[in-house]
């Protein structure tokens, strides 16, 4: 299975974009601001908390998150960072680097990400299920 996050709009305090399964949109997706520039040690650009990850392709596997007590997809080898998930919730408040779903889109966030998660996590599982999942992040 091959997820791609293709970023749309970006500020200086939240990013929106599209995610899809094996070239299909499936959902919306919320992160903090890109801040990344290409050629310079993530360390040099990063903020903490406040920060996209990397563009770049990724392998995402599910594990127990301690945070949220339950079994949250993980990204792979992401440069700079550790701990990246995919979960719910709705501004970049409710992320520290990682991605956040949902159905719909408004100003600076993404609606009804519970459900998002609900549609997108057995998705995943089938996809683990067949083989290695990637996840490709553009933009």
């Amino acid at each position: 299975m091959k997820l791609l996050l293709e970023r749309e709009i970006k500020t200086d305090v939240f990013t929106l974009g599209r995610l899809y399964i094996d070239g299909q949109f499936k959902m919306f997706t919320c992160e903090d601001a890109v801040r990344e520039k290409p050629g310079i040690p993530v360390a040099e650009w990063k903020v903490p908390s406040k920060t996209a990850i990397p563009r770049g392709s990724y392998r995402v596997i599910i594990t127990f998150s301690q945070r949220f007590q339950k079994h949250l997809p993980l990204l792979l080898d992401v440069p700079g960072f550790s701990g990246i998930r995919i979960h719910a919730g709705n501004t970049e408040k409710d992320t520290e680097g990682c991605i956040l779903l949902g159905t719909g889109r408004a100003q600076g966030m993404v609606t009804n990400s519970r459900f998002a998660m609900s549609v997108f996590m057995p998705l995943l599982e089938e996809g683990l299920k067949n083989g290695v999942v990637t996840i490709e992040v553009r933009g």
